[in-house]
């Protein structure tokens, strides 16, 4: 019999002889007809048994006194021994109270204590039994019975309590077995060190883990909780009830949840709000914290002040790029040939996304298209966050696309191989001991409107095979204090995992100058202004700021502007490449004049849409695109932008189909 068996066996023994005890007790005290008397000190100290029962165990942790150990008991009587009910009504001397009570209790155990009753004695206070009392029946006289979970962990079954499997998740990253990196190993060592030298306070400080991945942070709490030979459960806060009489109730179950099983609580609130309550309106969470015990973490994204108990506040990241290389080296294996280095330069991503991509990446795809896969799997994995935050673009255009001086055009390059040699620049040669900040890349293109600085962004993304988001004003910008920082918080966490552009078009409605401050929006509109340049400086991906009016942007971001790129109005030579190049090879055209149209003072955009705007009119009249529809398309552009039109300008020779 092993010891587990052992202690099941030992533990049926002790309650069977226990209610044996039980029995004699009611019957002596309803002067019923003798029966034998059980050994009484056996039963009530359980002396000698080892370990000791579970009544004995849950007594010993809830600090129950001799008193209410057998008020606790009668009550479990009462759910495993039938012939309980009609002791209880004998000894009570009323047929109407065939249950346990008080009353019955008080005349039934030697050394009775009053105080067993009040709300702050662990039989109350733990919610051990329950008291059904009516409107005006005395609390003495109520029936008790004993809380279901109770019940079962004295039978010896020791389960999570029912009321709060529904608010309990476990950890996202519980089936992932994974090996902590030595950055992040040193995290755990850091807070197992604080834990032991606070062990012997009244209560265990909270663990605040800050940061914006969540993922790390719960592999972190794991390997914590393991080394305490623990298990932990995940709560979202969102799931906390906001009535004080429920919250109170969840946090009682669950501090007794901590006295019976080797739990630990991971508290989710990555996305609450992190400004001060208002006065006299405390948050759930933090009732929930004061009330609750056990060894629990707060998962925020940044420190969350004045929770009025102790706590440990530690930051926690992602691996380093080295250490996110060598766990792509590890997961891929024979096959990883050149990905480690290029994954692990262009994405910022965890442990658990490394090991989900590099399962699925190597059980669906042949080895010959291994490295393009799991490029594509990471731009995927970062997708889902940012689509809620900004729009995505789909990048067609390309090199061949884009017609600007050849000044601005190596500036473009510049700034795609930038992207591509950070990794090299950075960690091979140490750039990044000198630097925590500014080691991202951020552009200005600055230009009339339609002079290419969309496309630009466009070729840039295609030639990286980056997702490019352009940030939508609206989703961003909000009326109310403080609202703007986290939507931009946000974005900016969400594009830190690596594969993504953020095009911020129309930039000066973002960037624009500080003002004197004359009153409260003044204010306001200045630190989100602040919180963007900090922002921006500490972004480590690809940033492009797009803006038609350079001069109202504030001239701190200038320095922090790695490129600026200037967008010049075309002039005819680049206007008649543009032409050249501005119909797919499959549209019919005939008889085209480039030469005649790059005359015409457009723009890289006016031009697209004069071409587009030209080919419905062929469809239209079934025909291909000639130089007649052309320049019909360029007058209606031409006004549409109120610029002046000469009709000669315009006009096609009859005979000949040509301009004139």
């Amino acid at each position: 019999m092993n010891n587990l068996d052992l202690w099941i066996a030992n533990n049926e023994e002790y309650l069977a002889n226990a209610l044996a005890w039980l029995r004699w007790r009611l019957c002596e005290l309803a002067k019923l007809p003798d029966i034998e008397k059980p050994k009484i000190t056996e039963m009530t100290t359980a002396e000698g048994i080892n370990p000791p029962p579970a009544l004995i165990l849950l007594s010993q942790k809830l600090d129950l006194s001799d008193f209410e150990q057998q008020v606790l008991l009668l009550c479990v009587a009462m759910e495993l021994d039938p012939s309980m009910a009609r002791l209880c009504a004998k000894a009570s001397d009323n047929s109407h109270q065939p249950y346990p009570t008080f009353a019955l209790a008080l005349s039934l155990f030697e050394q009775p204590a009053w105080d067993a009753l009040s709300w702050e004695r662990p039989l109350r206070y733990w919610r051990l039994i329950e008291i059904h009392q009516s409107g005006v029946q005395a609390l003495t006289t109520s029936g008790l019975r004993v809380d279901e979970r109770i019940l079962n962990y004295i039978k010896g079954l020791n389960s999570l309590d029912d009321r709060l499997v529904s608010l309990l998740m476990p950890m996202e990253t519980a089936e992932w077995n994974v090996k902590l990196p030595p950055s992040q190993n040193a995290v755990v060592k850091t807070i197992i060190l604080q834990l032991h030298q606070k062990h012997r306070e009244q209560r265990l400080p909270i663990i605040q883990l800050v940061g914006a991945d969540s993922l790390s942070k719960q592999l972190i709490a794991q390997h914590v909780a393991a080394q305490l030979d623990k298990y932990v459960y995940r709560l979202p806060v969102e799931l906390l009830p906001t009535q004080a009489g429920e919250l109170e109730t969840i946090a009682r179950l669950w501090h007794r949840e901590n006295l019976l099983l080797p739990l630990a609580l991971y508290l989710d609130a990555q996305e609450i709000d992190t400004k001060p309550t208002t006065e006299g309106q405390a948050l759930p969470l933090h009732r929930f914290l004061t009330r609750s015990g056990g060894l629990l973490f707060l998962s925020t994204r940044e420190v969350r002040q004045n929770l009025g108990l102790p706590t440990i506040v530690v930051d926690v990241e992602k691996p380093t790029p080295g250490e996110q290389k060598a766990t792509w080296a590890e997961a891929l294996g024979a096959v990883a040939d050149s990905s480690p280095q290029l994954l692990a330069t262009q994405f910022n991503l965890n442990l658990v996304k490394i090991e989900q991509i590099s399962q699925q990446v190597l059980a669906e795809t042949p080895n010959s298209e291994i490295q393009n896969r799991l490029w594509f799997a990471c731009l995927a994995s970062t997708r889902p966050q940012l689509d809620t935050l900004a729009q995505r673009l789909d990048p067609k255009a390309t090199w061949d696309n884009i017609v600007l001086p050849a000044e601005e055009t190596n500036l473009l390059h510049q700034i795609a191989d930038q992207i591509r040699q950070r990794s090299l620049v950075y960690q091979e040669w140490g750039f990044h001991n000198r630097m925590n900040r500014g080691m991202g890349i951020s552009a200005l293109f600055a230009g009339e409107s339609g002079t290419g600085k969309t496309m630009a962004a466009e070729v840039i993304a295609n030639d990286l095979q980056l997702n490019l988001y352009r940030i939508d004003l609206s989703s961003v910008v909000n009326k109310y204090i403080g609202e703007t920082e986290k939507n931009l918080r946000r974005l900016f966490d969400a594009a830190e995992d690596g594969g993504a552009i953020l095009f911020f078009d129309e930039a000066d409605a973002l960037f624009g100058k500080r003002s004197e401050v004359k009153d409260s929006h003044d204010r306001y509109a200045n630190i989100e202004v602040n919180y963007l340049l900090q922002r921006l400086e500490n972004y480590r991906g690809l940033a492009i700021l797009a803006t038609n009016l350079k001069s109202s942007l504030d001239h701190a971001f200038m320095r922090r502007l790695r490129f600026i790129v200037n967008f010049p109005f075309p002039g005819v030579a680049e206007r008649q490449v543009m032409w050249e190049k501005v119909f797919p090879l499959e549209t019919p055209i005939q008889n085209l004049d480039f030469n005649r149209l790059a005359r015409l003072n457009m723009t890289g955009g006016s031009i697209h849409n004069i071409a587009l705007n030209a080919a419905f009119l062929a469809a239209g009249a079934g025909t291909p695109v000639t130089m007649q529809l052309m320049l019909a398309a360029a007058r209606a552009e031409f006004r549409k932008l109120d610029r002046p039109v000469n009709e000669a300008d315009f006009r096609v020779s009859v005979l000949t189909g040509v301009t004139v």
